[in-house]
């Protein structure tokens, strides 16, 4: 009976009712009307020490000496006033204790003398030897062209990169930033697309599939294949574009590409290569001048 009397009780319908439209807002927000002070998040750390050891570097190195004499004066002078005699006995403890102290002010010392003679190379930027070039292969879209030279401001703008050249498909299709001078006139020197990606640096690039990045470009034999670019470059990146091309990025300083920009560049390249790889089929070969 009593389920008869539940079935029995009506259920009131419940209408749903759409929400109001809002309008609509912009997607973007201006910098300058977010208030300062407004940001709740977490906010980075501060290391206090490491600031203060690196804004105090001569001192601190300094320190080990200074600590180091102190003990030797302190072990001298309470040798002085505890009545012991002056030659060493070993089977006195107190003679064992201050040889011990001795050893350690001395090392002390000497660490501090180490300090102050190896001092970190100061890696500073360097002003690329060169001329100025733009050059960029006359059959590419404008499309392309467009894209080729966000890729160049972006990478000058927030990388060490001074120089960019990208080859594809034996032809250079890009030749912008300093270039080396040409030996007769002042022009830049031309760019052998054939002769680069015969090289051993495109060859070895080629059949790893990945970036190559030369962090300090002296150390490396392989900079003889790359002469168009400054005498003092400092740093390469070699892109690796598929299988049909490279990308060539001179820096000027040493390991000035970190580990963010070498991924950044990892894909731009991959966007360069579906890019040209669209465009490059259709357009018409032409002789290498």
């Amino acid at each position: 009976m009593e389920a008869g009397r539940i079935l029995q009780i009506g259920i009131p319908w419940i209408t749903w009712r759409s929400p109001p439209r809002l309008p609509n807002f912009p997607r973007y927000i201006c910098a300058s009307s977010i208030q300062r002070g407004s940001y709740k998040g977490p906010k980075p750390g501060r290391d206090w020490i490491a600031d203060w050891v690196s804004k105090n570097d001569d001192a601190v190195r300094s320190m080990p000496i200074y600590v180091g004499g102190a003990s030797l004066l302190a072990v001298l002078f309470n040798r002085a006033i505890s009545g012991i005699a002056p030659v060493a006995d070993a089977s006195s403890s107190q003679s064992r204790a201050d040889l011990l102290t001795l050893g350690l002010a001395v090392t002390n010392v000497l660490t501090g003398l180490v300090w102050l003679s190896i001092r970190p190379k100061s890696i500073t930027p360097v002003e690329p030897q060169g001329v100025e070039c733009q050059e960029i292969y006359s059959h590419l879209p404008e499309s392309v062209v467009s894209e080729i030279l966000w890729v160049w401001e972006s990478l000058s703008a927030v990388t060490c990169c001074k120089s960019l050249v990208i080859v594809y498909d034996c032809q250079c299709i890009v030749q912008i930033g300093v270039a080396a001078k040409s030996l007769n006139i002042d022009e830049p020197f031309a760019v052998d697309a054939a002769k680069l990606m015969q090289g051993s640096l495109y060859q070895g690039v080629l059949k790893s599939g990945a970036q190559s990045c030369m962090a300090n470009l002296s150390l490396y034999p392989g900079r003889s294949e790359l002469p168009f670019l400054p005498s003092n470059t400092q740093a390469v990146i070699l892109q690796p574009l598929g299988d049909r091309g490279i990308a060539v990025l001179g820096g000027d300083t040493i390991r000035g590409f970190t580990t963010s920009d070498q991924t950044w560049i990892s894909y731009i390249g991959e966007k360069l290569d579906a890019t040209l790889a669209n465009y490059m089929s259709s357009m018409p070969s032409v002789v290498q001048e």
